[in-house]
């Protein structure tokens, strides 16, 4: 879609036009439920947060600034509408012990590779405080100070968490592999070593960093 019709589109949609909204919800659906399914635990649950987020879209559109990317300002909605999922949803508590905690590293997680699809049905098997930490760091290039205020923890949780993430993903894709060596399949995740986990994706989600 070009940047006049994506205008004419947004003028609509600030004009509250059924047609525009229905449009836009298309057009940006699949970059949408991209990322919603990496806070989520499955499409049923990603869907019911993207839907949330395109009713702040559809609320909110007049203060978007034309002058900036729609793409940056519609993928951070579906990030903070995600975020108040997980607060609303919380199922553990943080009771990471913060003094270890400021010591953990921000080490590689693994020099594997996997296409996108593996790799998002094993972020959501993690522990709803721990994927939240990955994706806001590891994705979204969030730095842990950001992101302790971003979900009410300190620093030194969000480390925890993310080290704690990434084991249980190492675990997860050496398992992977292993399997993949007798039979190609491990718990429904096929292991693909095709694309490298710190490129862009198929759906357009941005890895900024390297896990």
């Amino acid at each position: 879609m070009g940047e006049e019709e994506l205008h004419q589109l947004i003028g609509g949609c600030i004009k509250q036009d059924r047609g525009s909204q229905k449009m836009l919800y298309k057009v940006f659906y699949g970059f949408s439920m991209g990322i919603c399914l990496r806070y989520t635990n499955n499409r049923e649950e990603a869907a019911e947060v993207m839907n949330q987020g395109f009713y702040k879209v559809f609320t909110r559109i007049d203060t978007y600034d034309r002058a900036r990317p729609f793409k940056a300002w519609l993928g951070k909605i579906m990030i903070n509408v995600s975020i108040d999922y997980y607060r609303a949803n919380l199922k553990m508590a943080y009771t990471e012990d913060l003094d270890k905690a400021e010591n953990v590293s921000d080490g590689d997680l693994t020099d594997q590779k996997l296409n996108y699809d593996d790799l998002l049905k094993m972020v959501q098997k993690l522990p709803n405080a721990y994927r939240t930490v990955f994706n806001l760091f590891a994705i979204e290039g969030y730095t842990h100070d950001e992101i302790g205020e971003m979900l009410n923890i300190s620093s030194g949780t969000s480390k925890s968490n993310l080290h704690k993430a990434r084991q249980k993903l190492k675990l997860m894709i050496f398992e992977a592999d292993s399997s993949d060596r007798g039979n190609n399949y491990n718990n429904g995740i096929d292991y693909s070593p095709v694309v490298a986990i710190n490129k862009v994706d198929r759906q357009g989600v941005y890895f900024k960093k390297n896990i």
